[in-house]
């Protein structure tokens, strides 16, 4: 066993990265809008086995400017940008109430891949909130029913009873929607398709924009 006070970079130097087989991209024959590479690297990614392609990493400023991130699940993805939902009274919710900036992070490690995003966050409107959160299976709207996300918990049963009470509540009311609960769109202002390679020489293709609406503008970027 590793002695942690000794740290564990040996460990870390003798794991295997990128050890294929890769993807292959050729940016010269990229599309124009990013919209159409995400869609395509996404199904190469289902195509492929990965596990879980859709989650992606979310992260958010405080008021203070602190950052945090977390792994949500994608729960759609249109022309305008990317969608995941949580309840408002959440960490996330609540940083995205004080600063709309956002950014996701997506992770194929199979193909070698990362889609890198940035832009903000907006919260839908009450209907589409409504719409997704009764959309969901039964025990993720008894989860999303809860009020308690990232709230201090002193015992672990707690959530058991919590949930047995709202489950009977969804069972009586199946149109019950809680007043936190938030569907977020996230609208680009740039976007990055990274490849890996096991030379290190990897491709990076940025997409960037001065606003949403406006027409993008692709670079190659230095690895």
């Amino acid at each position: 066993m590793t002695d942690a006070r000794d740290g564990i970079r040996d460990r870390l130097r003798g794991l295997p990265v990128f050890a294929g087989p890769l993807a292959s991209f050729d940016p010269a024959k990229a599309p124009s809008d990013p919209v159409e590479l995400f869609v395509a690297w996404f199904d190469e990614a289902v195509d492929a086995g990965v596990a879980e392609p859709h989650a992606m990493t979310v992260s958010t400023v405080d008021d203070l400017g602190a950052p945090s991130s977390r792994v949500v699940i994608m729960k759609d993805f249109t022309p305008e940008g990317w969608w995941f939902a949580t309840t408002t009274t959440s960490r996330k919710g609540r940083d995205l109430a004080a600063n709309p900036a956002v950014a996701l992070t997506f992770y194929w490690g199979p193909q070698g891949r990362q889609v890198r995003v940035r832009g903000t966050a907006e919260l839908a409107s009450a209907r589409e909130c409504a719409a997704d959160f009764l959309a969901r299976p039964l025990e993720s709207r008894v989860a999303g029913l809860h009020g308690h996300q990232s709230e201090p918990l002193t015992d672990l049963a707690e959530i058991d009873r919590t949930a047995d009470r709202s489950r009977e509540r969804l069972v009586e009311h199946p149109d019950l929607v809680p007043d936190d609960w938030g569907l977020y769109l996230v609208t680009p202002v740039e976007v990055e398709f990274w490849q890996g390679d096991p030379d290190r020489r990897h491709t990076r293709l940025v997409y960037e924009r001065v606003e949403p609406g406006a027409a993008w503008h692709s670079t190659l970027l230095w690895p």
